[in-house]
């Protein structure tokens, strides 16, 4: 379903590249890929290559690590408010996923 809710968001005529770790859930034979959707693989243990890692990295290293959680809710409202704390701050989120070597000539 989201692959096809992406899908319908591209412009006719034009062409969307997804760029994915290997979750199980990504790599299944059974997922529909339509037409206007290319997959492409990162490689594997490659966390340079996914920022988004470093993302669930410094989520936990900063506000979700070491606590004791009593209640699912309680998982819940921790995860949604290390979020809202994150989101409140793109430019450390810029940094977080900032590679040098990928702005070769740029200073």
């Amino acid at each position: 379903m989201h692959l096809d809710e992406i899908s319908c968001c591209v412009a006719r005529g034009a062409h969307a590249v997804l760029l994915l770790d290997r979750a199980g859930w990504h790599t299944t034979d059974k997922l529909n890929v339509p037409k206007n959707i290319t997959l492409i693989f990162l490689p594997s243990r490659a966390p340079e290559l996914n920022p988004v890692e470093n993302i669930w990295q410094y989520l936990r290293a900063n506000w979700l690590s070491n606590r004791v959680f009593e209640t699912y809710d309680e998982i819940i409202e921790a995860a949604s408010d290390a979020w809202r704390k994150l989101t409140a701050a793109p430019d450390v989120i810029k940094s977080i996923g900032l590679r040098q070597w990928a702005h070769v000539g740029h200073s």
